[in-house]
Order: C-alpha cells, then structure tokens, then sequence
C-alpha cells in the first residue's frame, strides 16, 4: 500500500458529493468527475490535488414526486463565500445540463 500524507492546512481538502438518480455509465461518470473537480478547484481556488470528489447514484424524491434529480453537497474548509458559492452553483448545474442533456435541466 503506497504512502499518504495530509494535505497542508492552508490546502484542507475540499469535498464535493454529487448523488443523482440518472444512470451513468463508466466513462460518463469519468468525464464528470474530472469537471467537477477542475471547477471545484478553479472557483474556490485550492490546488486540484486537494480536491475530492465523489459521484453516486441515489434514490431522490423532489416535490413529492420521484424523477430525474440530482444532490450536490460542497464542504470546504475555507474558500467559500456568497458569490463563490454562486459561482460554484452556476457552473455546476452548467456541467449538469451539459453532461446528463436531454435528461435533467437544472436552473
């Protein structure tokens, strides 16, 4: 087993958890991971080898109604504001309705 070091405390590891219940396949989930953790980054403004994050499917009820839904929860020690959070919203549900069109449509 190879070798791991904590992460600096000026660099404390971001998590982002994305659960949706659109089925996705190996590649695709790939795809998203990566531009999940490269907007994490950029945004919040944290080296991308501290960010982790993870993509699961889940079972969702929204308004009462099960359907085509997605959870995406972002925990940070530091680097998180008002406007970085919007950012962050924005260009997440952006990624969102790119990746999983003709599916989802996140506002």
């Amino acid at each position: 087993m190879g070798s791991y070091s904590l992460p600096a405390k000026n660099n404390s590891m971001p998590l982002l958890k994305l659960e949706t219940t659109v089925a996705l396949s190996d590649d695709k989930r790939k795809e998203l991971l990566a531009a999940l953790s490269k907007i994490v980054a950029e945004t919040i403004g944290k080296p991308e080898q501290y960010v982790m994050v993870t993509v699961n499917p889940a079972a969702i009820l929204m308004s009462g109604k099960p359907g085509d839904a997605a959870f995406a929860d972002l925990r940070s020690i530091g680097g998180l504001s008002d406007k970085v959070n919007r950012a962050l919203s924005q260009k997440i549900c952006r990624l969102l309705n790119e990746s999983l069109e003709p599916v989802m449509h996140f506002d």
